[in-house]
């Protein structure tokens, strides 16, 4: 499946969609959308913190998917039943106590499958934090 040109869906709609039907990530703020990419920001939150002060590998994970379903979103638009199949995570650094980006970019987007990979970092530090990889199945049209 070839990308189309531009996004389907504004960062405003895929924001308001994932509002709407994936309560559990509305502290996720999107910030850009395009053909096969997103970036979403988790703004920082002590709640989001493990013993040691850094950024707990659960609230990692959960940017990185998001990211993924993102991306999903605005290059195909509102596809509520899509969902995560694989989603792999390599912790690089110990990321601060601070907001973290995950930067998604498509790998593969075919018509059942979707591959991805996040590049997540903390605010202000050019070097990653954590890198994953996952699949997102697509439901049939």
């Amino acid at each position: 499946m070839a990308l189309p040109a531009q996004a389907v869906m504004t960062t405003e709609e895929v924001q308001s969609f994932l509002d709407k039907v994936f309560e559990q990530a509305m502290h996720i703020r999107i910030e850009a959308i395009g053909p096969g990419t997103s970036r979403c920001r988790l703004p920082f939150d002590a709640r989001h913190l493990r013993p040691g002060g850094t950024v707990s590998g659960p609230s990692m994970f959960q940017l990185a998917d998001c990211a993924l379903y993102a991306m999903i979103l605005g290059t195909l638009g509102p596809v509520a039943l899509a969902v995560t199949t694989n989603l792999n995570i390599n912790f690089l650094r110990k990321p601060g106590p601070r907001d973290l980006f995950g930067e998604c970019r498509s790998l593969k987007f075919g018509s059942r499958l979707v591959v991805g990979e996040v590049a997540l970092y903390s605010d202000g530090d050019p070097e990653m934090v954590a890198h994953a990889t996952g699949t997102y199945s697509i439901p049939p049209r």
